[in-house]
């Protein structure tokens, strides 16, 4: 793989986003990528997943180039085929996914984040579900989670603000589960190492008692957000908040 490291240590998976020099920013080829990672991590005998991001930060979001890259609806179906494998898996695999978070973990990159069963950052963390910035809705599962976490009017607001939270702001509103000093990958690794040493089977038990029932219920929005995302990609908003973006300017929203 050109953008993903997996390795399995023991009883636990490695999975690195190795695209640092892009704040591991995800376009149509690295989430093929990371799909496949998945699938490897879900086959593998451990029943530990650790997830992070290597460089500056754990993922800035979706890469403004796969704008482009999705403008015709096959390849936009395929790129949501992938998103959609990535979460679903993490959220449906018969072992703990744990996340390491650490600067910037934006959009999409959040979503994923989400997707795993134990949140763990840095304080230099900071989580935005920023995709009001651009005229889009939240998507891989972002619903969902946010749903899961904040609860549905807490959820509406952090997606319209597209508010972006340090670790310990998170951590108070329970996007985050624990907040560490140090390198969170070593932490993460740690606590990794040390869940080995516990009845795990139990624990992927609670965790497949909940998460089958949860099942339909993210699959109905990852639905609704592939649909709304295709729609709003179309709008006037949408496109003067690229090229805002990549302007460096403040966009202008008509609402169209």
């Amino acid at each position: 793989m050109k953008h993903f490291i997996v390795e399995e240590k023991g009883n636990v998976v490695h999975l690195k986003i190795a695209r640092g020099e892009k704040y591991n920013a995800l376009n149509a080829e690295l989430l093929a990528e990371f799909a496949e990672a998945a699938r490897e991590a879900r086959r593998s005998e451990a029943q530990v997943v650790l997830l992070y991001g290597e460089g500056d930060g754990f993922c800035a979001g979706g890469d403004l180039s796969m704008m482009k890259e999705v403008s015709d609806r096959d390849t936009y179906d395929e790129v949501m085929n992938n998103i959609e494998t990535i979460v679903t898996t993490f959220y449906s695999m018969q072992k703990i996914v744990i996340s390491a978070l650490h600067g910037p973990v934006v959009g999409l990159g959040l979503s994923i984040a989400l997707s795993a069963d134990y949140v763990i950052a840095e304080p230099d963390a900071s989580l935005s579900m920023n995709f009001i910035g651009i005229g889009l809705a939240p998507d891989g599962g972002g619903h969902f989670w946010l749903q899961e976490r904040l609860g549905t009017h807490q959820a509406k607001h952090f997606a319209w603000e597209g508010q972006q939270m340090r670790a310990k702001e998170a951590y108070d509103h329970k996007l985050v589960d624990i907040v560490v000093n140090g390198p969170v990958q070593e932490k993460a690794a740690r606590l990794a190492e040390e869940w080995s040493g516990r009845p795990l089977k139990s624990m992927i038990a609670t965790k497949e008692i909940y998460h089958q029932h949860g099942m339909e219920r993210l699959s109905h929005y990852l639905e609704k957000e592939r649909e709304t995302q295709w729609m709003l990609l179309q709008t006037d908003d949408h496109k003067e908040g690229v090229e805002a973006f990549l302007n460096k300017r403040n966009p202008e929203f008509h609402g169209k």
